[in-house]
């Protein structure tokens, strides 16, 4: 997975003040959204800004809930469909493919017999 050139600039929601400070984020983010879409089939772009979405700070109005970066999350559903982990879904949303669901268990694998 290659890093788009705009992550180290990029805020991830439009609620956020800065952007992320861990340097693997990016691939932080698309592993769980890989995990997402093993455990709940058919999630698209509009879900996944749910899902990462938050709380925007208004100052002295109520805070109310905001949608994170779309653009982020088609990119990595993009890569992620490269890779062939995710495929698209007939029905809408994004699905799981075979080797995907092989990868994923095998990375669970190790992380449970790690000391």
């Amino acid at each position: 997975m290659e890093l788009p050139h705009w992550t180290d600039i990029v805020k991830t929601g439009r609620f956020k003040e800065l952007a992320p400070y861990d340097p693997d984020w990016y691939y932080i983010r698309a592993a769980s959204m890989a995990r997402k879409i093993y455990l709940r089939q058919g999630i698209g772009v509009g879900g996944f800004q749910k899902i990462y979405g938050g709380r925007k700070r208004n100052g002295s109005r109520p805070p109310h809930f905001c949608k994170s970066s779309g653009a982020v999350a088609r990119n990595i559903l993009q890569q992620l469909q490269a890779m062939n982990i995710i495929d698209v879904d007939p029905k809408g949303g994004r699905v799981i493919t075979s080797q995907g669901r092989r990868d994923l268990d095998q990375v669970a694998g190790r992380i449970v017999v790690a000391p």
